[in-house]
């Protein structure tokens, strides 16, 4: 691929060169197709739950369908999609989720990492769609019951879990709840075409599933293993995130190009998410579906101007106090997937992988991941199996003092999909998996998976956390790595039941062993456990 600049350009950070592009895009006349029009916004407001289910392999099928609303998560389609409720022209939709977790995080020498809590979150929207406009408001009130204040310790250990995270980003308060707006935009539809769409406002977005197959396994994996690796909405969490910004969509029928410009809100584990960030990004795709394969080429950029935030990096603290220039990070990458018959039944084959280069502060970045994985469906069998194995690798920072940094910058990811236990993410990571999911009814699933997770580089840190949430944290941790590479084994089981077209129960329970690192971090037990219940309901 080609070389990418050491030094991030005016040009890219820039939004009065994106919008005069999104205008050639729309009116380039050798792309105008006629297409059906673009779906309403008011889609249904799928809030990635935690349990993930992938559909019944059935006949592929290249047709595009562009973005709308908040990502799918893969939730089991057992019954039809709830009547909508209309109020004249106006549609309203809600939905709610409570969840009660438990952790047994890793012991360090101080801090309590055993603990139990509850959170609730609510989403109410209306929406409009009309021929050539659509509009979409809804609001968030996120609740939290019984924060754990005593779930820290001092560096290296830190914050024992997501409860330690929700407590010190909500002021030390046991029971924050919180209301803000999570959605308020405007779609404009048949610009230049009739399936084209120019979305303005507040929304959700989620790099990778900018086209959704209808061949189910395809499907599956670009909502699981495809999508919000760089950019998504961090769903799992009770306060999650939106975008400001524009979204353009041009659909043809080979192709679908999506372009972003949009700046991150604060949300995630603060109940408080009305606010913008000094964070924003460019992101753009070209998507290539096929009746057994799916293709993206993307590009992303990446600014913080947060200069008064501490940039988590393995320099000593006083190098990185003293850095107060921008973050500047750009991403080009692929994937490539796709799903055949082979010995009486589906296979399955999937590649991801992302070059970085740009400005870490004072310091270039040059950074790499890559992902490969497989799968097999055996057909006529009452279980429906799937099983699928997996080896991610990104890269990590192997010398503080040489004026690079490599380690693999996330941007504004949702972590979970990819470490259901969150104790970890995709930078300086090496993951290798094996994962099986038996589908015994259209209402039941159940998975089960194994990681090896070790660290990419032993001279760069472990991280944690999924990007920028609020003004004063920088939005990940790191921790060092003692000068091991093994960080921990992780085994998991989720369940999945719908109940009924409104109503869904999803259980998990993950255990990690930790290795070397987690030892050296943690060093009472090197044990940990998470696990959950929770009921969602849509109306």
């Amino acid at each position: 691929m080609t070389a990418i600049p050491s030094h991030s350009t005016q040009q890219l950070l820039n939004f009065r060169l994106f919008i005069p592009f999104t205008v050639f895009v729309l009116h380039s006349h050798d792309l105008v197709y006629a297409q059906p029009a673009a779906p309403a916004a008011t889609a249904p407001l799928d809030t990635a739950p935690a349990v993930t289910a992938p559909p019944a392999t059935t006949p592929p099928s290249a047709t595009i369908t562009p973005q709308s609303g908040p990502p799918a998560a893969g939730v089991v389609k057992a019954a039809p999609t709830p009547a909508p409720i209309k109020l004249g022209q106006f549609t309203v939709s809600g939905y709610n989720r409570t969840r009660g977790e438990s952790f047994d995080f890793f012991e360090g020498a101080t801090g309590d990492g055993n603990y139990n809590y509850v959170g609730n979150l609510l989403r109410l929207g209306i929406g409009l769609n009309r021929r050539k406009t659509d509009f979409q408001f809804e609001l968030n009130q996120p609740t939290l019951f019984n924060l754990p204040t005593d779930a820290a310790a001092p560096p290296p250990a830190g914050q024992l879990g997501l409860g330690a995270s929700y407590f010190a980003a909500n002021g030390n308060d046991r029971q924050p709840q919180g209301l803000f707006v999570q959605q308020a935009f405007v779609r404009f539809k048949g610009i230049g075409g009739a399936a084209n769409s120019l979305r303005l406002g507040r929304f959700e977005f989620a790099e990778g599933i900018e086209t959704t197959p209808k061949d189910s396994a395809l499907a599956y994996l670009k909502r699981e293993r495809i999508a919000q690796r760089l950019i998504g909405t961090f769903g799992f969490t009770h306060a999650q995130r939106s975008f400001d910004g524009l979204q353009l969509v041009r659909n043809t029928p080979a192709a679908n190009i999506t372009l972003v410009g949009a700046r991150a809100t604060e949300g995630v584990f603060q109940v408080r998410g009305n606010g913008e960030l000094d964070v924003d990004f460019l992101y753009g795709a070209y998507t290539v579906p096929r009746a057994r394969s799916d293709a993206r080429l993307f590009a992303a950029h990446y600014r913080d101007g947060r200069s008064d935030v501490v940039k988590v990096d393995n320099r000593p603290l006083a190098l990185r106090q003293a850095d107060r220039e921008n973050i500047g990070v750009t991403t080009l990458g692929a994937h490539y997937l796709t799903a055949f018959k082979a010995g009486g039944g589906t296979a399955d084959v999937l590649a991801w992988g992302a070059l970085q280069g740009g400005d870490w502060g004072n310091l270039d970045h040059r950074a790499a991941a890559l992902a490969l994985e497989a799968g097999y469906q055996p057909r006529n069998t009452r279980l429906k199996p799937w099983l699928r194995v997996g080896y991610f690798r990104s890269s990590g920072d192997r010398d503080p003092s040489d004026g690079r940094h490599g380690t693999f910058f996330q941007m504004l990811p949702t972590p979970r999909i990819y470490a259901r236990f969150p104790f970890y993410n995709l930078m300086n990571n090496e993951d290798a998996f094996a994962q099986l999911i038996l589908r015994p009814n259209s209402r039941f699933t159940v998975r089960l998976d194994a990681h090896q997770v070790r660290l990419g580089n032993v001279r760069d840190l472990y991280y944690s956390g999924g990007g920028a949430f609020e003004d004063n944290t920088f939005g990940y941790a790191g921790r060092p790595s003692g000068g091991s590479r093994s960080l921990a084994s992780v085994y998991d089981i989720s369940l999945d039941y719908q109940l009924s077209a409104r109503t869904q129960v999803g259980f998990y329970l993950g255990a990690a062993s930790g290795g070397r690192v987690i030892s050296n971090i943690y060093p009472r037990d090197n044990n940990g456990r998470f696990a959950f219940l929770e009921v969602t309901n849509r109306f």
